[in-house]
């Protein structure tokens, strides 16, 4: 099963190294990288290019915005599953896109565990993400699992469809709870951090950032779930930040 990786960056130079190592270092054979970049005006692309590997494709124009660059990657990619590792995260070991292929040998939608680290050199663990498991209901009581670990098979992205460029924070929320709760895709806990997901991105800094997010994933159910005026999910997905992302 050939497994492709989408990135998409702008202005990563202090990064993507670590990003495209992590990748190439994969022990599972069959695997491509799609770079797609949004016209850097820093060394990104030429960081990139130094790798010099015929598995990795790079595309740089003009976009608006990450989940944009990431629809770029679900029109382009060539492999028969996909997911998307940011241009500040990294694979948490050489083993992850094997573990990737093998469950999704019987399975539709993959995804595991996630590390929150303050910087890839030192691997110090400030935080850490537990996926569990996945039931119907699940996106109700204020799960979600964590993006970056999160891979589909062909069929999953052409059924789903794109990103939804309205929801402007959380676009892959939606695009989750689209592919997992309003479809019968078979789906796949691998019950062990998958990705090393650095500290500082946009889902990271602070509280009027995390009400916003919570805001465009209560119009995502209610637009797709048909969820009440409260909805129960909404103070859940805080309460589940505490347990399921802990201090370590």
């Amino acid at each position: 099963m050939k497994i492709s990786v989408v990135t998409a960056s702008y202005n990563s130079q202090a990064t993507i190294g670590f990003t495209i190592q992590s990748f190439l270092e994969q022990d599972h054979p069959e695997k491509e990288m799609l770079v797609i970049d949004g016209a850097s005006g820093d060394a990104t692309l030429k960081i990139v290019e130094s790798f010099g590997s015929d598995a990795i494709r790079v595309f740089s124009e003009k976009d608006k915005g990450v989940y944009d660059a990431m629809n770029k990657g679900f029109h382009l990619f060539e492999g028969d599953a996909v997911g998307f590792l940011n241009s500040d995260d990294t694979f948490h070991d050489s083993r992850v896109l094997g573990d990737i292929a093998a469950a999704l040998q019987d399975a539709d939608i993959a995804y595991g565990d996630l590390h929150m680290v303050t910087d890839h050199l030192s691997k110090r663990v400030a935080r850490s993400w537990r996926g569990g498991t996945f039931n119907r209901h699940s996106f109700q009581l204020g799960w979600v699992p964590p993006h970056p670990t999160f891979y589909i098979r062909r069929e999953v992205a052409q059924k789903v469809g794109d990103y939804d460029l309205s929801h402007v924070a959380t676009a892959d929320y939606d695009y989750m709870l689209r592919a997992m709760a309003l479809n019968d895709f078979r789906v796949r806990y691998i019950p062990r951090v998958l990705v090393d997901f650095q500290i500082g991105g946009i889902s990271t800094r602070g509280w009027r950032v995390t009400l916003r997010g919570n805001l465009e994933c209560l119009r995502s159910r209610r637009e797709h779930l048909n969820a009440p005026i409260v909805d129960p999910a909404f103070f859940l997905r805080f309460v589940r930040r505490i347990f399921q992302i802990r201090r370590s």
